[in-house]
């Protein structure tokens, strides 16, 4: 028997002992568990786990032979050991260094084909130096589709996968349909196995994509041999946009999360396609990048004061300045769990200390964080009528004591002391704030002024004749 054959031999006693009784991998098993580990994990090509042989006699020089052999033996075992223990840490699995069960089913399951082993660090970011774009708007070409979906389902599926990533950085996507126009930052393809790019797609990898960058630097590649659907959740087919969101995330320069509820953690994760598949950690990770989006430009979804800062919401998200005059941008969920995914308008009520957040033809409140008994309600329950479908802004004056709900062009005064809602109404909005003639999108007020936001317009009402007009970032430093 060769010296190979007897190290293998040796070392498959050694991890026996070293497992115990929880687990005795096949050899498919351990095939299985020694590609994830290199591919993820970057066990060395030369470490292998132990296959079992019989038990064979050995004469006087192979008996020599194995001596020097045992420690070498004894190293590989402990690598694997280690690289075992590191992939444990990194999905939250108890931490043995065995190949036991659990672990092996985790290894099977559906994920991202880019490494793991950068996300060891204590951030997300792809890599020492952190590779970002330099240019903006980023350019992104889709080379071919899949037979899963039509073409308009897999275009929306893209955009709105980008729009993911833009709604939290300054970054802009544009989509180019030939060379003509110039090579694409981003080529987005779908292909089978060895695709050219040393990367080859195998079970359970679905997609992977390279760090910005030229040549294959942002590229994003699908597993056309995967099943991609636009929205169904089923078994074995998998929502092309989730997992194009989660590839675009390495392409602007992002690594692996090992946090389950983030976007980037490895392996894929069905989410409510309603909201923003975003966390507090991936919107923190790109804005290190690339910082937040550009105030200026945006239509706020609803402006209101809450506990003593002013709450910027859009899309989903809530926009605070902290300590520092820093802005942050986190998912309202993040802080309200129970708010709806994004709303129309808010307000906050000091007379009762409750904060109200509108979508829709409901209306909920809030204590804090936590959601008030009986809420969500309707409209109606502020005296609104019942063919009332939206409310477009709202305001508190804390001196009158009034809240004022703007919905097209006119609005409403609610008397919060008398729980009612006062005779007259609706007025016209210009009857009362001369020289708005859009719809206001969100209404504010400070230091006795109120502000009406009419789209990216701000205008400013005080005891001049009249109003201001300020930028749409005023009460942010951004």
């Amino acid at each position: 028997m060769g010296i190979h054959r007897q190290l293998c031999f040796l070392a498959s006693l050694l991890l026996a002992i070293h497992a115990g009784p929880i687990l005795k991998p096949s050899d498919e098993e351990k095939a299985i568990a020694e590609d994830y580990l290199r591919k993820f994990f970057n066990l060395e090509d030369e470490m292998s786990f132990p296959r079992v042989h019989p038990e064979e006699e050995f004469n006087a020089v192979e008996k020599v032979e194995l001596e020097e052999v045992k420690v070498e033996a004894k190293e590989k075992v402990d690598t694997l050991s280690v690289k075992l223990k590191e992939m444990q840490t990194f999905f939250g699995l108890r931490v043995t260094g065995k190949l036991d069960r659990e672990t092996l089913e985790v290894m099977k399951k559906p994920r991202c084909g880019v490494s793991d082993v950068r996300s060891l660090k204590t951030s997300n970011l792809m890599s020492e130096g952190s590779p970002k774009w330099k240019t903006n708007p980023l350019t992104y070409r889709i080379e071919n589709y899949t037979p899963d979906m039509t073409k308009a389902e897999v275009d929306h599926s893209i955009r709105r996968a980008l729009q993911v990533w833009a709604e939290v950085t300054p970054l802009q996507f544009t989509r180019i349909y030939s060379d003509r126009y110039g090579t694409p930052d981003i080529m987005i393809s779908f292909a089978t196995t060895d695709h050219g790019d040393g990367m080859m797609f195998d079970i359970p990898t679905l997609a992977h994509a390279f760090p910005p960058g030229s040549g294959l630097g942002g590229d994003a590649h699908f597993d056309d041999d995967e099943s991609f659907t636009f929205s169904n959740n089923s078994h074995n087919v998998f929502v092309l946009f989730l997992v194009a969101a989660h590839e675009f995330g390495h392409s602007l320069g992002l690594s692996h999360s090992s946090v389950s509820s983030d976007l980037m953690y490895s392996l894929y994760t069905f989410t409510d396609l309603d909201r923003s598949p975003l966390s507090s950690n991936d919107i923190k990770e790109i804005q290190a990048l690339y910082g937040l989006p550009d105030c200026q430009n945006l239509v706020w979804d609803a402006v209101t004061t809450f506990r003593g800062e002013t709450v910027f919401f859009k899309n989903g998200f809530y926009w605070r300045e902290s300590q520092g005059r820093t802005v942050t941008q986190l998912p309202i969920r993040s802080f309200w769990p129970n708010a709806p995914d994004n709303i129309d308008a808010a307000y906050e009520d000091p007379v009762h200390n409750k904060l109200f957040l509108f979508k829709g033809s409901q209306v909920w409140a809030f204590d804090g964080q936590n959601l008030e008994p009986g809420y969500p309600k309707p409209l109606s329950s502020f005296g609104l009528p019942a063919s009332l479908t939206r409310v477009d802004a709202a305001v508190h004056d804390n001196n009158s004591g009034k809240t004022l709900l703007f919905t097209n062009r006119e609005y409403y005064s609610y008397d919060e002391r008398q729980n009612r809602m006062d005779e007259g109404y609706p007025k016209r909005v210009n009857t009362r704030y001369a020289w708005v003639t859009g719809v206001v999108t969100a209404a504010h007020m400070s230091n006795g002024n109120t502000y009406l936001f009419i789209g990216r317009t701000l205008l400013e009402f005080s005891d001049r004749r009249f109003p201001g007009l300020l930028q749409n970032n005023y009460f942010l430093p951004c």
